[in-house]
C-alpha cells in the first residue's frame, strides 16, 4: 500500500467526496483508513467519575482505503503505522 500515516489524502467516493485530510490511523487487516476531519460521527459518552464531562462527542470514523487517493506524502520520521 502506498498510503501511510501523516500523508494527505483526498476522498474520491461517498458523502465526503472532495474533502482532504491527514491520515490518522491505518487498519491494514480491514483495509480501512481514518482521516482527520472526514466522516465525523457523533457518539454519546457517559460521564465517568474522575474523568471529563459526558455528552455528545464528534469523532472520525474509518473509511475504505479504496475510497481515498494520495495527494502528498507526509513526514515519515521514525514512527510506524
Amino acid at each position: 500500500m502506498k498510503i501511510a500515516r501523516n500523508d494527505i489524502v483526498e476522498v474520491i467516493a461517498g458523502d465526503d467526496r472532495g474533502k482532504q485530510g491527514r491520515v490518522i490511523h491505518i487498519d491494514r487487516k480491514k483495509d480501512r483508513v481514518t482521516v482527520e476531519k472526514v466522516r465525523l460521527t457523533k457518539r454519546h459518552k457517559k460521564q465517568v467519575r474522575g474523568q471529563s464531562q459526558g455528552g455528545i462527542v464528534e469523532a472520525e470514523a474509518p473509511i475504505a482505503i479504496s475510497n481515498v487517493k494520495l495527494v502528498s506524502k507526509g513526514s515519515r520520521g521514525t514512527e510506524k503505522s
